[in-house]
């Protein structure tokens, strides 16, 4: 494929510059694949839930890279309340809590992020951000998300270690691990009910979040 060529797809595709495109390109098919899996989306946004963006000038979607936060319909529970099969613990709607804080962080400013092409879906996975605030690690500082892979950027280990500590958001209820929720949850509709995540934490594979007396025993933190 000849360099003019390849400027024009890649410019095309992706809007980056198309001498680089070319110069990825003679180092092979692998490069040049990757270059043209990147793009770069910006604009006003509507927030899906607490990880996913809708672009809808752009018509893409586009999830935060390497984290993940409940489901918009998942619920999570009060740790002050004993046992965990008590019917009266108190639900907390992680899911809807998680994308409030998201839509609150971005308002409606415009977003930047820049993503590639995520294989696991039809959506796009990138860095966005809002100036200079990186969205992901603002979530993860408040604690309405959890790492999902090994981040290249220690700040992001940082800001979950900080918010588990401290207990902030999810990290205060007991809740189900994200990828186990989604394979086990029959009804993801909006009318989910408390309950059914009361029975899918009694059948729990794994935890996340700390046991209801460790948790019961952290000191109180109003410096947030």
């Amino acid at each position: 494929m000849s360099r003019r060529i390849i400027c024009a797809v890649a410019i095309s595709i992706s809007a980056y510059d198309c001498s680089a495109a070319a110069d990825l390109a003679d180092e092979g098919p692998s490069a040049f694949k990757e270059t043209l899996q990147r793009t770069v989306v910006s604009g006003r946004v509507a927030v899906v839930d607490g990880r996913t963006l809708w672009f809808p000038a752009d018509r893409m979607l586009v999830r935060l890279s390497d984290i993940d936060s409940c489901d918009l319909v998942q619920w999570s529970f009060d740790p002050k309340a004993t046992p965990v099969t008590a019917p009266s613990l108190a639900p907390i709607p992680c899911g809807a809590l998680a994308k409030a804080w998201l839509k609150r962080t971005i308002r409606r400013h415009s977003v930047r992020c820049d993503a590639v092409a995520d294989g696991s879906s039809l959506a796009l996975a990138g860095q966005c951000r809002v100036g200079n605030r990186d969205l992901a690690l603002e979530m993860l500082r408040v604690g309405w998300a959890k790492l999902s892979t090994v981040p290249r950027n220690g700040r992001y280990v940082e800001a979950q270690q900080s918010a588990m500590t401290a207990r902030y958001g999810m990290w205060r209820t007991y809740v189900l691990d994200m990828p186990e929720w989604r394979r086990k949850a029959i009804d993801k509709t909006l009318g989910r009910r408390p309950q059914a995540d009361i029975n899918l934490l009694r059948e729990r594979d794994s935890e996340i979040s700390p046991p209801f007396l460790d948790a019961r025993r952290q000191p109180k933190r109003r410096d947030r």
